[in-house]
């Protein structure tokens, strides 16, 4: 009887010294989403933000919900189907693939006055407050979208989009963050602006993108700005990032490791108990 219950005892002891596990929630795009689906990146990729992070701290465990190619209206018209759960920290890491599409972005008061999905600033209220009802004491944390370049999907150069250094739909993707930074700023979250402090930037998104010049038809490792005035042809020209042209993205939007290991070091600089 005694042996008993010294081993319930002792079962006890070593549950209350387990650490406690921190569940981390990942809302995002296809830069969240290509963490676990590295095959998809033509193997360029060995671990995204989520997996450093949750290796460097053991006790955190993530749960991945990054969608390609979604937009934060996306998420917030979808929001109760995406079986979000109860978690300590949730993070948001949208906004580059509103800016393509052409959401609108709104204003401030759209999201002040819950206006619904329609406008970027609408959507965000959307998802916040779905966190905060999932559990009014998790931590918030907020992710501008990176800078991009000429982006060209490696296994469909079809699908190619210019860089953030000329408006779309009269839209700036710059514009896009400053919503989420005034958001953050508004909410008292914290905010990982990688689009103005992350350091990467269009100088460094690709070490170069190779095109065909026009005089002659040679291909030439043109870098940025010069890149921007030269065509590109998904259906005859070969795809224009090659292993070698990678740096912090390696089609020009999507990170590659070192793009990767920038963004998890600013999140965990944000993150509250891990800085």
């Amino acid at each position: 009887m005694k042996k008993s219950i010294f081993l319930l005892l002792l079962v006890f002891v070593c549950l209350g010294a387990a650490p406690k596990k921190t569940t981390w929630v990942a809302i995002g795009d296809s830069i969240t989403y290509l963490n676990d689906h590295k095959d998809e990146t033509g193997d360029r990729v060995t671990k995204g933000y989520l997996s450093l992070i949750t290796e460097k701290y053991p006790d955190i465990e993530y749960i991945n919900k990054g969608y390609n190619g979604w937009t934060s209206t996306n998420i917030a018209e979808k929001i109760e189907s995406l079986e979000l759960v109860e978690a300590d920290v949730y993070t948001v890491f949208l906004g580059t693939n509103d800016w393509w599409q052409g959401k609108q972005i709104g204003t401030i008061a759209d999201y002040e006055n819950q206006n619904g999905a329609s406008t970027v600033y609408g959507a965000f209220r959307v998802i916040t407050n779905k966190l905060k009802a999932l559990n009014k004491n998790a931590q918030i944390i907020l992710i501008t979208p990176m800078q991009r370049g000429d982006f060209v999907y490696i296994n469909n150069p079809k699908n190619n989009a210019h860089g953030s250094y000329k408006p779309k739909r009269d839209q700036t993707l710059e514009q896009v963050a400053n919503a989420i930074l005034e958001i953050g700023v508004l909410e008292k979250i914290p905010v990982v602006d990688l689009y103005h402090e992350s350091g990467i930037n269009l100088d460094n998104m690709v070490n170069f993108k190779r095109l065909k010049n026009p005089e002659n038809g040679e291909y030439v490792n043109y870098t940025y700005p010069d890149y921007t005035n030269i065509p590109f042809d998904p259906e005859k020209d070969e795809y224009p990032y090659p292993a070698e042209a990678t740096n912090m993205t390696y089609d020009g939007l999507h990170p590659s490791d070192k793009g990767y290991e920038v963004i998890a070091n600013m999140l965990t600089d944000k993150w509250k108990g891990l800085n």
